[in-house]
């Protein structure tokens, strides 16, 4: 296990590196969850071996600290994988990074252009999200004040996200948890979606093909994006259906022509 601070107050972001060649490859997980839980399978198999690995977890989450002074913004989050990334030494790496963590990997790669040369999105959330009291994942937590969910609220999404899913969210400071999704919820300015249109660096995106097509699609791929519909699977799609989500993101990471 390595480690970097990344706040003024040496808040810390660590991660399991596994080592290859350069440049970096950086695994990055969702809301609620821990790079080396989801992604390490993956990242061995012998179609994406070889790289230097970084499987981190951003702040607030998994083996990284848990400030309950960090605001946990999209920007924020991305500010401080940054200084992770620069601490490791870390220069223009491949990002491969689910839900709540793409959308972090696309403002990291346009406030940080030097570190990021290709992103692989795994069903990131690329638009603003409405909150809904009472659904799993960042919109039923975001739908309570901070102070119902720390003091209460976090019961109640316990049991709703189930055992698979709470094994790694009690990992994450509840303060962390809670402004994570609510930011994620609330989006960026621009939006993750108009940022990724802009990026000028190889991107593809990969959903599950039960959840139809992509809205704006069209757009996407205009703009150079891959987009990519993974069969038998969930949003857990590097779970669900590990051997689509290898083929897929080792022909997304291939060298260039």
């Amino acid at each position: 296990m390595r480690s970097a601070a990344v706040t003024p107050e040496g808040d810390r972001i660590r991660w399991v590196e596994l080592p290859g060649q350069e440049p970096a490859r950086v695994y990055v997980h969702g809301l609620g969850a821990t790079s080396p839980a989801y992604f390490t399978e993956v990242a061995v198999d012998p179609r994406l071996a070889g790289r230097r690995s970084l499987l981190i977890d951003l702040l607030g989450h998994g083996i990284s600290d848990r400030p309950a002074h960090f605001d946990y913004t999209l920007e924020s989050h991305a500010d401080a994988l940054a200084g992770a990334l620069t601490a490791a030494g870390v220069g223009a790496a491949e990002l491969v990074a689910h839900s709540m963590g793409g959308s972090v990997a696309i403002v990291l790669a346009a406030r940080h252009p030097r570190l990021v040369s290709r992103l692989v999105l795994v069903d990131a959330n690329l638009d603003p999200i409405p909150r809904a009291p009472g659904s799993s994942g960042s919109s039923g937590i975001a739908a309570y004040s901070e102070e119902e969910f720390v003091t209460g609220g976090w019961e109640e999404v316990r049991d709703r996200v189930g055992p698979h899913w709470w094994s790694t969210m009690r990992l994450a400071g509840r303060e962390a948890l809670h402004r994570s999704a609510f930011h994620l919820t609330r989006g960026t300015t621009p939006t993750m979606r108009e940022l990724l249109l802009e990026l000028k660096i190889p991107r593809a995106f990969l959903l599950p093909e039960s959840d139809g097509p992509l809205p704006g699609t069209d757009a996407l791929i205009e703009a150079g994006v891959s987009v990519v519909a993974i069969p038998g699977c969930g949003h857990n799609i590097m779970l669900d259906n590990r051997e689509a989500f290898v083929e897929a993101t080792a022909a997304a990471l291939a060298p260039e022509d």
